[in-house]
């Protein structure tokens, strides 16, 4: 139980930001009103599944280094779970763009960009699904991975600040924090971050631990 203790210390928080984000105030401003509540949910998705990409590509540089095959099983699993992440992500923005722009995919480099960055891992997991020895799928899956986490952080995070956008924090357009998120909103939005994360880690050592006994299982199978 002790070493579970992340695990609860998850569900309270997600518990805390799901009450407080749709029960307590927010500041209200034009156009966004009550869909700021949707900084809660949107934005700590996004973080969370950076996060899980990071461990990722930590785990796909670990496997090419050593070989261990147990490496390979938690950079697929985190990227499953990241991917994840992504699509509520995309989708809980599309659900906030239809009414604060009129549009749930309008055409927004930033958004572009997080298609195509999408398109890019969802070719990772075509690959893994390409190959049936295990070694081989899990040796041009890292190489992959690497590339792939390198091309999607700057489509995310650096061309989007190259131009207009009509997304906070990009081309121009202050950031949530600098003028319209008070402490109030603070105090919800940055656990909601944590929450998230450890969700998702949550998530990812279940989906391991599923795939470590089908692992285990072929072997028997096979010797």
């Amino acid at each position: 139980m002790i070493k579970n203790w992340w695990k609860a210390l998850a569900v309270i928080i997600l518990l805390y930001v799901l009450i407080t984000g749709l029960l307590n105030e927010v500041p209200r401003l034009a156009i966004l009103n009550e869909t700021i509540r949707n900084v809660y949910f949107h934005v700590p998705l996004w973080f969370g599944m950076m996060i899980l990409l990071i461990a990722s590509v930590v785990y796909a540089i670990k496997y090419l280094r050593g070989g261990d095959i147990k490496n390979d099983v938690y950079s697929s699993q985190f990227a499953n779970v990241a991917i994840g992440f992504g699509v509520l992500g995309f989708l809980t923005g599309a659900l906030w763009g239809n009414y604060a722009w009129g549009s749930p995919l309008p055409q927004d480099p930033k958004l572009i960009a997080t298609e195509i960055g999408m398109l890019i891992y969802a070719a990772y997991f075509v690959l893994r699904s390409s190959f049936e020895d295990e070694q081989r799928k899990a040796r041009l899956s890292a190489i992959y991975n690497i590339f792939a986490f390198a091309a999607f952080m700057p489509l995310v995070w650096i061309l989007p600040r190259l131009t207009d956008s009509l997304h906070p924090g990009n081309g121009g357009n202050p950031a949530f924090g600098s003028y319209d998120m008070d402490n109030a909103m603070r105090a919800i939005f940055y656990p909601a971050v944590i929450g998230w994360t450890l969700l998702g880690v949550w998530i990812t050592s279940l989906r391991i631990r599923v795939r470590t006994i089908e692992i285990k299982q072929l072997e028997e199978m096979s010797n």
